[in-house]
C-alpha cells in the first residue's frame, strides 16, 4: 500500500525553478543555455549536490520532457533509491492553467503523475513520485477544487489496462496567486477552499501550501505594492492556522535582484528575516549559477536551519487598513510609467540572451503579461532591460510614491513592514545610470518622472543613488555602450550578458 504523504512528508525550505535568469553558465556545462534534455541532469544535481529537496518541473509555457520521472530512475537509480521521489525529494509540477493554455497539456501532466505512481509501485518504491501541482493564475477556490475534481473523475476511470486504482488517486493543488490585490485578499481565497475542501471531498486539507508569486506582480505593480501585500497575505496565513487547526507552509517565488525578491546566496540572512513565516523560498537560476557553488550549498543549508523557525508578523487591523490606503499611492505612478515604457522595452527584447525553451506567451501556446493597455515581456527580460540601462525598475513609481504617502501621513506608520526597503533601494541605486536618464528624458517626457522619482528616494533615504565599487561603476560604462548601440541599430545581446554577469543575474 502506499503511505499517506500528507501526514508525513517534509516541507523542502526551497525549490529549484526552471526560471531563465541565470547570466553565467552553470558550474555542470561550459553554455549557459539550458535546453530541456539538460534539464533532466540539472534537477538531479539541484538535489544531489546543492541539497536543494524540490525541483519545479514547468509545464507552463515551455516544452517540458515527459518521461523526467522514468529518466531519473534509469539514469540515477542508486540516488533515487537511497533518496526517493515523494519522500526525499520533490519533483513538483507547474501545470497550465485551462483558463489561459489549451487543456491538453494539462491532460498530460495529469497523466504523467498517474503512469510513474504506478511505476514507482512497480519498482517497490512505497511514495508517490509526483502528488503535488502547483496552479498557476490562481483566482478563485474553485479553480483549486476544479482542477482536483478533474484528476478524482480521471483516475475513476474503471478498464483493466489503465488500472487507474492502483495509482494516486488525489492530487495536491498548491494555488500560485500572482496579483498584489488577489495576493492582498489571499486569506479570503483559502479560508474558502478550506470549506470548499471538506463539502467537496468530505475532510479538511491535510496542509496547503499557498504559493505567492513575488516578481510578475512586482512587473504588474512595482516594487513597494508587490513586498506590502505579500506581509498582509503571510500575516493572513497565521491566523487562519489558529482559526481552523490547519498547517500553513507559505511558498514564495523569488529572484535575486530586489525588484524579483532580493534572494540570492549573499543576501541570504535578510531573504529569512525579510519573509519570515515563509516555509519554501524559490532558488531560480541566477541564484544557483551566478554565485560560486560553494557560497550557494552554504546558502541552501541556512534556509534549511532557519526558515522554519521564522513566524510572519501579525498585522493589527489598523495596519491593514493603512497598507490598503499606501499601495495605490505607489501602484498608479508605476502603472502610468511603465506604461509608456513599453514600446521602448518592446523595441529591443528580441536582444535579450535566451536561456531556456520557452514558448512564445501568445496564441496557441501561453499567454502574455502587460501593464494596463501595454503588452510587455514576462518579468526577467523586463528586469534585465531597465537594468541594462541603468534604470533599475525598483525606482519607477517609488519616489513618487513615498513623497504621496508621507504627506498624507501614511508611509510613517507602515514603513517597518517592509524590513529591508532602504537597503534594496540602495542596493538598486547601484545600478543607476544617471547619465542614461538624462539622455532618455530629452527623447522621452516619461522620463521626467522617474529623474522626480529618484530625487524623492535620494531626499527620503538622505543618500545619492548610483555606482559605490569599480564593478558598478563597470556596469555603468556597458549601460552607456548598450544605450549606444540600441540607437545605432548594433547587436548588444553580449553587453547585456555582461552586465548580468556583474549584478549576478540577467533579470
Amino acid at each position: 500500500m502506499v503511505r499517506n504523504y500528507s501526514k508525513m512528508r517534509k516541507i523542502p525550505s526551497s525549490m529549484a525553478t526552471q526560471h531563465p535568469d541565470n547570466a553565467s553558465s552553470p558550474y555542470w556545462q561550459k553554455n549557459a543555455f539550458i535546453s530541456a534534455a539538460a534539464e533532466i541532469k540539472e534537477s538531479y544535481l539541484c538535489f544531489s549536490e546543492l541539497d536543494i529537496d524540490e525541483y519545479n518541473w514547468d509545464w507552463e509555457g515551455k516544452f517540458v520532457d515527459e518521461a523526467v520521472v522514468d529518466r531519473l530512475l534509469h539514469e540515477y537509480f542508486d540516488y533515487f533509491s537511497k533518496f526517493p521521489l515523494g519522500k526525499e525529494k520533490y519533483l513538483t509540477f507547474r501545470i497550465p492553467n485551462p483558463k489561459v493554455e489549451k487543456q491538453y497539456r494539462l491532460a498530460r501532466s495529469f497523466m504523467v503523475a498517474i503512469t510513474n505512481s504506478q511505476l514507482m509501485q512497480s519498482m517497490g518504491f512505497k511514495d508517490h513520485p509526483i502528488f503535488e501541482m502547483i496552479l498557476p493564475l490562481t483566482e478563485t477556490a474553485e479553480d483549486i477544487i476544479y482542477i482536483q475534481e478533474a484528476f478524482r473523475q480521471l483516475v475513476n476511470i474503471d478498464h483493466p489496462l489503465l488500472k487507474m486504482k492502483d495509482s494516486i488517486q488525489h492530487i495536491e493543488i498548491i494555488p500560485l496567486i500572482e496579483q498584489v490585490e488577489r495576493i492582498f485578499n489571499s486569506g479570503e481565497l483559502i479560508r474558502k477552499y478550506i470549506r470548499l475542501h471538506k463539502k467537496v471531498f468530505g475532510k479538511m486539507p491535510s496542509y496547503l501550501r499557498p504559493y505567492l508569486a513575488r516578481s510578475d506582480h512586482a512587473l504588474n505593480s512595482g516594487l513597494v505594492p508587490t513586498m506590502l501585500a505579500i506581509k498582509v497575505a503571510l500575516s493572513e496565513f497565521e491566523k487562519i492556522e489558529k482559526e481552523v487547526d490547519i498547517k500553513l507552509y507559505p511558498m514564495l517565488g523569488t529572484g535575486s535582484l530586489p525588484f524579483r525578491g532580493s534572494v540570492a546566496p549573499d543576501t541570504i540572512d535578510q531573504a529569512i528575516e525579510e519573509y519570515a513565516g515563509v516555509s519554501t523560498l524559490a532558488v531560480q537560476s541566477g541564484f544557483r549559477y551566478d554565485y560560486p557553488k560553494s557560497l550557494v550549498i552554504k546558502a541552501i543549508q541556512k534556509l534549511k536551519k532557519k526558515l522554519f523557525r521564522t513566524k510572519a508578523k501579525v498585522l493589527r487591523d489598523n495596519e491593514v487598513e493603512l497598507t490598503k490606503k499606501v499601495i495605490p499611492l505607489f501602484e498608479r505612478p508605476y502603472k502610468q510609467t511603465v506604461e509608456k515604457l513599453a514600446p521602448l522595452i518592446n523595441s529591443w527584447s528580441h536582444e535579450f540572451p535566451k536561456r531556456r525553451e520557452r514558448m512564445q506567451h501568445i496564441g496557441l501556446f501561453g499567454y502574455s503579461r502587460g501593464v494596463g493597455s501595454a503588452k510587455l515581456p514576462r518579468a526577467i527580460p523586463f528586469t534585465g532591460f531597465l537594468y541594462s540601462i541603468g534604470l533599475p525598475p525598483e525606482i519607477i513609481g517609488t519616489g513618487r510614491g513615498i513623497r504621496k504617502a508621507k504627506k498624507e501621513k501614511i508611509w510613517q506608520e507602515i514603513s517597518h513592514v517592509y524590513k529591508y526597503f532602504r537597503k534594496d533601494i540602495i542596493q538598486a541605486g547601484c545600478f543607476l545610470n544617471k547619465e542614461n536618464v538624462e539622455k532618455l528624458a530629452k527623447e522621452m517626457d516619461v522620463l521626467k518622472d522617474i529623474k522626480e522619482d529618484i530625487k524623492a528616494l535620494e531626499d527620503a533615504l538622505e543618500v545619492e543613488l548610483g555606482p559605490k565599487n569599480a564593478l558598478h561603476l563597470e556596469h555603468h560604462k556597458l549601460a552607456k555602450k548598450i544605450w549606444l548601440s540600441f540607437k545605432n541599430k548594433k547587436k548588444f545581446s553580449d553587453l547585456i550578458t555582461r552586465g548580468g554577469v556583474i549584478r549576478k543575474s540577467l533579470g
